[in-house]
């Protein structure tokens, strides 16, 4: 007999973070890499409903790689566009202060 029947103890089924509310964060920093990231968070229940466990825990890898890409390089490329902003305003700042008018 198979365990799950009666009289025979069943495994809980398995609970996997699928990191859709990573991927959702992730779309607003680098859409380009945060589209795959959503797209694998979106197969981890259906994989997990469907008894195969090790496909959602790839799908669930699968998310959490796109989505920590697509957060690194958009938190990176913002802190970019602010370092080059500070240093324009200090240009621009030094530059206007030092005009003989």
């Amino acid at each position: 007999m198979q365990p799950g029947y009666p009289g025979y103890p069943s495994q809980p089924p398995q609970q996997i973070d699928n990191n859709m509310t990573m991927s959702i964060i992730s779309l607003f920093l680098f859409w380009p890499l945060a589209i795959p990231a959503i797209m694998a968070a979106s197969k981890v229940n259906p994989l997990l409903q469907q008894g195969d466990y090790a496909g959602a825990q790839a799908a669930a890898a699968d998310s959490k790689k796109w989505s920590k890409l697509a957060l690194i390089i958009g938190i990176s490329w913002y802190a970019l566009c602010l370092i080059c902003c500070v240093i324009w305003v200090i240009i621009s700042v030094t530059a206007a202060s030092s005009t003989p008018y």
